[in-house]
């Protein structure tokens, strides 16, 4: 059995019935399965998609203060920038494109720390890295952790559901988990620190990481603009890792044929491309389906790519020694041809 079929941990429910058709759960179903998964107390290796949970948790009580405190103008635009922007690209840039895809490759470690904490902590790696390949080995398939096919409840309780890496797995198959989170820099369990916590990731450290990640921006938010600002900022991370939920569902047209010739060249699945997530994060889904290892999703000079202006900035200085760009590529094999197809004597 192909290792991207059994490294993540199978709902309760399953991925696919004996006809190998989609098992689509009940809204039931889906929350019995996001509580038990997030129960510490019957099995300690849940630890990890409770603590993304808990992030979230945490932010929401600045989601309320900025809403009765310090509800300006000015907080309202740092918010809607931060959580629309800079949290989307960033999530592009280092979740997407470095942790999962290795687009680019950082000069140093240094640059790397400084890309991961460039923003509020919300996501922990490991949940979203090694279930990203196989979304895109299994795209709108069986297995496909965010099937959009499913339903939305399938799509945004995920990093609880599906996400997580199986609990079972052999020394070898772990060993093949920690060469796909290698190079983010996230120290890993042994083998028996994995079987004692089920996951990757180390609980002590991460817990670390965020305390420390939050406490340096909670500082420079409030030396920048007091607490109305650091509270409009937190807040505004914690709109965004709820709405990030809802990406792939929406991503993938929530499971039905939306794709558009001309802007969708990607035909083995149902990603599409969006004009709000392309301009404000870069990510531009169909054609990061085209060329998930390419740095650079906005091929077209109208398709706005923040993330991909930040990782060639990186290399003009020096902070990234490489990246791969598929626009030439997307150019000579999708939309040549294709401009050939509809409009014949097209000079291209």
């Amino acid at each position: 059995m192909p290792f991207l079929d059994y490294v993540l941990q199978q709902p309760s429910y399953g991925w696919k019935d004996e006809q190998g058709a989609l098992i689509k759960p009940s809204a039931h179903q889906i929350f019995s399965e996001f509580f038990s998964r997030l129960n510490v107390y019957n099995d300690r290796r849940n630890w990890l998609p409770f603590l993304a949970w808990l992030k979230v948790l945490c932010l929401l009580p600045f989601f309320f203060i900025f809403l009765t405190h310090y509800l300006h103008w000015w907080t309202i635009t740092a918010a809607f920038v931060y959580s629309m922007i800079i949290m989307g690209t960033h999530g592009t840039i280092w979740h997407h494109r470095y942790c999962t895809h290795g687009a680019y490759k950082f000069r140093n470690n240094f640059w790397r720390f400084f890309t991961k904490n460039l923003t509020i902590s919300a996501i922990p790696e490991e949940i979203y890295v090694i279930s990203h390949h196989v979304h895109h080995a299994k795209s709108d398939q069986p297995g496909d952790p965010y099937n959009a096919q499913a339903g939305f409840l399938y799509c945004f309780l995920a990093d609880v559901n599906h996400q997580p890496i199986a609990k079972n797995l052999t020394e070898s198959d772990y060993n093949r988990v920690m060469l796909l989170m290698k190079h983010t820099g996230i120290k890993p369990n042994t083998y028996a620190e994995y079987r004692r916590w089920g996951s990757y990731a180390n609980p002590y450290r991460e817990v670390l990481s965020w305390i420390g990640n939050w406490s340096f921006w909670y500082l420079i938010f409030f030396l920048i603009g007091g607490h109305a600002l650091a509270c409009s900022l937190f807040g505004a991370a914690g709109f965004w890792a709820v709405g990030v939920r809802t990406f792939n569902y929406e991503g993938h047209a929530k499971g039905k044929d939306k794709q558009r010739k001309g802007i969708d060249y990607h035909a083995k699945d149902k990603s599409i491309n969006q004009l709000w997530p392309g301009l404000v994060a870069g990510e531009w889904h169909n054609n990061h389906h085209l060329y998930p290892k390419s740095a650079r999703s906005g091929f077209k000079p109208m398709l706005f790519d923040l993330a991909w202006y930040y990782i060639k900035f990186m290399s003009v200085i020096g902070a990234v020694r490489s990246y791969r760009d598929d626009k030439k590529r997307f150019y000579e094999q999708y939309y040549k041809p294709n401009l050939k197809r509809t409009v014949p004597n097209a000079a291209v």
